[in-house]
């Protein structure tokens, strides 16, 4: 028997051991957050432009520079500055190629660097926007500005929220190019292009903005979380990952004649990662194309919006005005511009497959946020709410456990009459059920519920920017980031550090909120019928601590639910039990379980 029990304890583990494997498969911690610019050499270097009228992409070479200061240093600039942005624009091309978002550090509660969201064509890891007209018609690029021309400033001399500034370039043959950029409070920018015609003669030419970046950018590269290209077209939403987009079908539109493009009629295209993003949009209403594609010519990755030609009258003015956001997802920002006009633009958050959940679940959160002032305790706010709902639910699972629980003497008696025979065993069990009207699946219906539940709560706390350096209470000052604390080193208490979040011994290092899911989890199962198997009991009994390593390196948000969670369940099962007549002794069993443990060896 003793030899039995050993194997069966040596199976439990494997098995359990096996669970922290597959969890870390599918739920790997994240990686430490990395500075968002970083001194990398270029070799080469391409400037991406518009589509002429026939869709080619001529490339526009610039000599590579060392650094980011290098590259801002290269061209005449605009200084940006406004509540929420820093930066600056280059008159060459008038490019909108260097932006910092002052609210956001890179690292928490150190303000020496900022999130940089946008960088200079040359420099490392560009990514900037370019606008402009393609020409059609008898034009060429010879007679509209290219994203090379050299603007000349006509009004303005700093962009901030309140002072727009004016953009002048003249070809020498007639035509007046004029680019006008606002900026609001938040991350929206407004630009007005406007041509106008002195040559004799109609013209033809079509707008057009680009967001372009320099090679693939590094990615967080988590299953769950899209990174890459991300559209509304006509009320679809559409993702293209980074690593797919070499690989992508040409895009019809890519090569159409610039007269056939505006199918679209509402709608936005841009460059998402975790928190940040950049994306044109037209004009409510206004006609145009989205096209999403790589060059592997200047290994370019670029999202154009290109609007329909327009003809311009000799002695007229034509113009049209489209926006550019980039900056934070914050939800109550997005939401702002989506009531704006710019459709669905809350979908630019990755809701995921389980949007039906994650949407009113963040509502919700989002809520008791702004109600309480603290996004920890709405959390906990949140699971309370969850638990009124399934409560209903709760107290019949919950009274079918202390049912359970009460023929736990009977099932004992039946495995020693039965012994290894399974069959009458099983018969037997399933006799016992129907006499006292039992039914050994209904504790599992709040659990299955729970699940997608679970997934999606993680899915939100792992997407959304309002954790973001969100801080609770004492240590906790980042719930998008592990619990710092970690028993290794006795929670600070000893002089030594704790192993990096990228390492697999990170696993070891938990903190305080992770223990406590681990004993909150153990005193809720102690409520539950043990199963009848030896080995599934052993498994059973391994579990929450096996899940208090897996969560240890979640982040603190998602830990602090799970706790919230086990509590307010243990208080609910606990009540309804001693409701039913069946009194746990909890720590009876530990103990009980602790002496067996010893009389066996």
């Amino acid at each position: 028997m003793e030899e039995d029990n050993n194997k069966n304890m040596i199976l439990a583990m494997v098995l359990s051991a096996l669970v922290v494997l597959v969890w870390f498969f599918l739920f790997p911690p994240e990686p430490p957050v990395e500075p968002a610019t970083t001194a990398v050499t270029q070799t080469t270097d391409g400037v991406a432009t518009a589509p002429a009228a026939d869709g080619a992409i001529p490339a526009i070479a610039e000599t590579p520079a060392q650094t980011r200061e290098t590259a801002l240093a290269k061209t005449n600039r605009i200084e940006i500055k406004t509540p929420r942005l820093s930066g600056s624009l280059s008159l060459t091309g008038g490019r909108i190629d260097d932006l910092q978002l002052t609210d956001y550090n890179v690292r928490l509660n150190d303000p020496s660097e900022k999130i940089t969201l946008l960088s200079p064509a040359g420099g490392p890891d560009a990514y900037y926007t370019l606008y402009g007209w393609a020409p059609a018609g008898g034009l060429t690029y010879d007679n509209v500005p290219t994203p090379t021309t050299v603007w000349q400033v006509e009004e303005g001399a700093t962009l901030t929220e309140t002072s727009p500034i004016t953009l002048k370039w003249e070809n020498g043959s007639g035509l007046t190019f004029r680019r006008t950029i606002s900026v609001d409070a938040e991350y929206k920018f407004d630009i007005t292009q406007s041509v106008e015609n002195a040559t004799g003669a109609e013209i033809r030419l079509a707008p057009y903005g680009i967001i372009a970046r320099k090679g693939e950018p590094e990615t967080i590269g988590f299953y769950i979380l899209h990174e890459g290209v991300v559209r509304n077209s006509d009320g679809e939403i559409q993702e293209i990952d980074y690593d797919d987009m070499p690989d992508q079908d040409l895009d019809p539109r890519e090569n159409a004649n610039i007269d056939a493009i505006g199918v679209e009629t509402e709608g936005w295209i841009g460059f998402t990662s975790k928190y940040w993003m950049t994306a044109l949009a037209p004009q409510s209403g206004q006609a145009f194309n989205s096209v999403s594609k790589y060059s592997a010519s200047n290994d370019t990755y670029q999202t154009d919006m290109r609007l329909p030609t327009m003809a311009v009258a000799a002695g007229a003015t034509q113009s049209v005005t489209t926006s550019l956001f980039t900056g934070a997802k914050e939800y109550d920002v997005i939401k702002a511009y989506e009531d704006g006009g710019i459709a669905k633009f809350v979908d630019s958050i990755d809701w995921g497959w389980f949007f039906f959940l994650t949407k009113p679940i963040f509502k919700v959160m989002h809520f008791l946020n702004n109600l309480i002032g603290n996004m920890g305790w709405a959390i906990i706010g949140l699971t309370l709410i969850i638990k009124a709902i399934l409560f209903p639910l709760a107290y019949k699972s919950y009274v079918s456990m202390a049912r359970m629980k009460e023929l736990q003497p009977e099932m004992e008696a039946l495995k020693e009459k039965h012994g290894d025979d399974r069959q009458a065993l099983q018969q037997g069990m399933m006799k016992l059920y129907r006499d006292k009207k039992v039914n050994p699946a209904a504790g599992c219906l709040p659990i299955l519920l729970q699940i997608p539940i679970f997934f999606s709560l993680y899915k939100v706390i792992f997407v959304t920017i309002e954790m973001y350096h969100a801080p609770f209470f004492g240590w906790i000052h980042d719930l998008s980031a592990p619990d710092p604390t970690s028993f290794l080193n006795l929670f600070g208490l000893l002089p030594w550090s704790t192993p990096d979040a990228s390492s697999f011994f990170a696993i070891f290092s938990i903190g305080v909120f992770p223990i406590l899911m681990g004993v909150t989890m153990w005193l809720q199962q102690k409520l539950n019928p043990a199963p009848t198997d030896k080995t599934q009991a052993q498994i059973f009994a391994w579990m929450p601590w096996v899940f208090m390593f897996m969560l240890g390196q979640f982040a603190a948000g998602l830990v602090i639910y799970w706790v919230a969670n086990n509590t307010i369940t243990f208080i609910q099962q606990y009540t309804i039990m001693r409701s039913q007549g069946v009194k746990p002794d909890i720590w009876g069993n530990m103990f009980g379980f602790l002496r067996k443990n010893k009389d066996t060896a």
